[in-house]
This record gives structure tokens, sequence and C-alpha cells, in this order.
């Protein structure tokens, strides 16, 4: 089907442009969200009569959206989860938490739509998730998942997530076994002989 933007879209277009896309697309999301009209004669007519509007109106909205994107410059998102040893999150955080955190540190309205996340987090660490509060305006902002408050702002001072690997383990346990040689030397001194 062929259809008009009303607004920009990633991977499909701008504000005006002509495009063919699967009708489900147009039938179940654009046509309902308003995001797009059907490419017929009337709708061409209907869209150049109002184009000087609909762009006012776009570059209003961007104007807005660019004030209140400014709200999240550098700002750190804490999502406290429980977590397995490893890391591993019992669940996931998904784009609602996101926002919802979002919107309880800096006041400003973000939907879970506003969150792009192509993937649900399911690690503890640091993440940076984009958020578009207009298609046109897009800001990155940094997730920080961690088990509790006071793991979270060791995280956001070091930058790496706390938790143990194997690694970790393998060296623990070799500082182990040094540190029992040193203590009872003779001990080792007598196995190594036999």
């Amino acid at each position: 089907m062929k259809i008009i933007l009303l607004e920009k879209i990633d991977n499909l277009g701008s504000l005006g442009e002509e495009v063919k896309v699967r009708d489900g697309y147009a039938r179940n999301f654009l046509l309902p969200q308003n995001k797009a009209l059907r490419a017929t004669e009337s709708n061409r007519a209907y869209f150049q009569k109002e184009k000087a509007v609909l762009e006012a109106a776009n570059a209003k909205k961007r104007e807005a959206a660019e004030k209140e994107s400014k709200k999240f410059d550098k700002i750190f998102v804490t999502v406290i989860r429980q977590a397995s040893e490893s890391g591993a999150l019992y669940g996931s955080v998904t784009p609602r938490d996101i926002a919802d955190a979002l919107v309880a540190d800096t006041k400003v309205a973000v939907d879970r739509n506003h969150v792009i996340l192509n993937t649900p987090l399911k690690a503890l660490g640091l993440f940076t998730v984009n958020v578009a509060l207009h298609p046109e305006v897009k800001t990155e902002i940094t997730v920080n998942i961690a088990r509790s408050e006071e793991e979270a702002a060791v995280q956001k001072k070091t930058g790496k997530a706390l938790i143990k690997t194997n690694e970790d383990e393998a060296k623990a346990e070799k500082e182990l076994a040094a540190e029992e040689i040193f203590d009872k030397p003779e001990e080792h001194a007598e196995e190594e002989a036999a």
C-alpha cells in the first residue's frame, strides 16, 4: 500500500514522503496512529493544502522535545533488581521500567514507546540506551542496573558491574592456595618430598 507520511519515521521516510509499505503495517499501525494517510488523489490534495500547518506543528513538537531532552544530559537512571551471583537478573529491565525511572528522576513525561531498546536488559551493569521524545530528537542515557543503591553508587563510580566471574573465582582460589602454602611451609615441603 502506498502512503503519505505525516511525520518522520525511522527506516521509512520523512514528513510528506510517499512510500510503499505492507498493508498490515499501514492498516494496523500507521493509519490508526495518524502517522500516515493513504496515497489517494484526495489525500494528496489535502496534504498539499495542510503541508505548512503540519510542518509548523512538527517543528513546534521538535523544539519542545529538544528542550525536554536537555534534562537527560549525562543522566544515570538507576534500576534496582534481584540478580544471581554471576550478575544475571531474575527477570529483565524493559522500556517501561526505564521510562518509569526517568519520570521519577527528571519529572519529564516519558512513555515506554520513547525508550529505544531492541532487547530487554538481563544483566547487572551500565548500559547506554537511546530515548526519542520526537522522531528527530534522540538522546542517550545510561541505565545503571544493580542489586542495591550502594552497589549502584559503586558501579557508577567505577564504570563496571559488580559481579563475580569465573576468572575472579579462579584468582581467589589461587590466592587462597598461595596463602595456605605460606602459612604452613613445612607440611607442603613434606608432601613434595614424598
